[in-house]
């Protein structure tokens, strides 16, 4: 144990039956350090950030805070000894208000108001937590930590469910932590961001740590080297696989579609065989608008066409029977938890069902057999899905419409919180069924992967329909140009 570093972490293992989720873990960090965690999805990043934070106790191995053995009990005793989390999900009890939620942590009210204010955000205390956003939820669980005035900040994933300017306003957060001579670790599957604000970083892989080094420029091949190991085939950028023929025909058609607080005016148009980004930033009207297309919201005003046809949404299911499928930003509210890979992937069989009978149990399985191989979806915990890592969870909401079949797919931010191997995976996926004729309307938070999976992008700004780009013009500035309301030239 070594006094002059903040924490130790020595030699940690946890096992859950078969499944290993760390094997031998270590982790050092220094007073006034941004110190980047990372590792592909079920490395075993978000299990050590629970046995430190008291959620969970290791099996073996030890902890050590300014040289001083610690087990913590609980999150709450972490926060009493200065270990504030902010976990990948948000940490609020959705049925109660945000005042109850405060003070079942012992927070206080009035200094966690101060960190709001200073964030540029408001909130109301008496709101349901159910009810607010999940950016915003994130932020309340970062305001919430910092209102303990942690000397060490960990933040799982937290940029993943935000849009770019609440992402920035994290990062303004995180240099100011460093600034006062507090400490941070921070896990995220955005290698820019590490690159560009964290002092070190520790890569797991398996359950192990296989490597760190000083998070200086030029580092993400060594990242993704270490990440992936014999695996990593994915470590160059990826580019669109091909531009997928541009059929003539036009799939969905909206017009003037407007509903809910911030969707106003949009109007566009998705051919068959094309995947068309969707840029925004937070509260622009985007979740709306997919909530629309899904059949989950209706509108106010406006028209959708499908085929040339105009229709109305009474249900999702009538979506689903027209071929739109949705695959929506909160993955778990998609999934079935406690049930297996196979019922979750199964789910969606029953379109096309004339008569009620016996299922057809060997068509099901080769079937969801089909979707688990081709998207390589790890069934070590195939009993339920909640113990997927958050990459596979994902996989298994896209893989159930692989194996329904669709014509459009309604993508929300889906690569959020994914490491860079799963995400190349979906990137392909995605073209792969715009290569087969399918259309996706994709909206994402990293403006970059835009460039490389879609044929084009409209950017939303107020409501509105801001800018409408060929690819060539879909660089990271262009789209955070028009996010801002600033005109692009098309």
């Amino acid at each position: 144990m070594t006094k002059d570093l903040l924490l130790e972490i020595n030699s940690v293992a946890k096992s859950y039956g078969p499944v290993v989720a760390l094997k031998n873990a270590n982790l050092s960090v220094r007073p006034g350090e941004i110190h980047a965690l990372l590792g592909a999805n079920g490395a075993g990043k978000s299990t050590l950030v629970k046995i430190l934070t008291g959620v969970i106790s290791s099996d073996t191995g030890y902890i050590s805070l300014h040289g001083q053995k610690v087990q913590f009990s609980s999150p709450d005793d972490a926060r009493k000894n200065g270990v504030a989390p902010v976990f990948q999900d948000p940490a609020l009890i959705p049925d109660v208000s945000l005042q109850r939620n405060l003070a079942l942590t012992g927070t206080n009210e009035k200094r966690f108001l101060k960190e709001i204010e200073a964030m540029g955000l408001s909130v109301n205390l008496n709101e349901i937590a159910a009810n607010i956003e999940l950016p915003t939820l994130r932020m309340i669980d970062l305001a919430r930590a910092l209102s303990h005035d942690p000397e060490l900040l960990i933040l799982d994933e937290i940029t993943a469910a935000l849009p770019i300017d609440l992402a920035d306003k994290v990062i303004e957060i995180m240099n100011a932590q460093k600034e006062k001579g507090k400490s941070v670790i921070f896990i995220s599957h955005r290698l820019a961001e590490i690159e560009s604000i964290c002092d070190w970083a520790t890569v797991l892989r398996d359950g192990i740590d296989v490597d760190s080094f000083e998070a200086n420029k030029q580092i993400e091949d060594r990242i993704v080297s270490a990440m992936l190991g014999e695996k990593n085939n994915v470590a160059n950028a990826t580019r669109r696989t091909k531009q997928s023929s541009q059929d003539t025909e036009t799939l969905l058609e909206v017009v003037n579609l407007s509903g809910g607080k911030n969707l106003t005016d949009v109007s566009f148009e998705i051919k068959k065989g094309e995947v068309l980004g969707v840029a925004a930033l937070e509260g622009q009207g985007q979740d709306f608008l997919f909530e629309i297309l899904a059949g989950q919201s209706k509108p106010d005003s406006g028209e959708i066409l499908v085929n040339g046809q105009k229709i109305t949404f009474k249900h999702p299911a009538d979506a689903i029977k027209l071929g739109i499928s949705y695959v929506p930003g909160d993955r778990k509210s998609a999934l079935m938890p406690q049930r297996s890979i196979r019922e979750n992937l199964a789910l969606t069989r029953f379109r096309g069902v004339r008569n009620w009978g016996r299922i057809k149990g060997k068509e099901e399985n080769r079937t969801v057999d089909n979707a688990v191989a081709s998207l390589e979806i790890d069934t070590r915990a195939k009993s339920q899905v909640k113990r997927l890592s958050g990459g596979n969870q994902q996989k298994v909401t896209i893989g159930r419409w692989v194996t329904t079949g669709f014509d459009l797919l309604l993508c929300f931010d889906p690569t959020r919180g994914i490491d860079v191997g799963t995400k190349q995976q979906i990137y392909e996926l995605i073209r792969k069924f715009a290569d087969e004729g399918k259309s996706v309307l994709l909206f994402t938070s990293e403006l970059r992967e835009i460039a490389l999976t879609c044929d084009r992008a409209i950017v939303i700004y107020e409501g509105k329909v801001q800018a409408n780009l060929e690819i060539e013009k879909c660089n990271e500035e262009n789209l955070m140009n028009a996010a801002h309301g600033l005109v692009v030239s098309s």
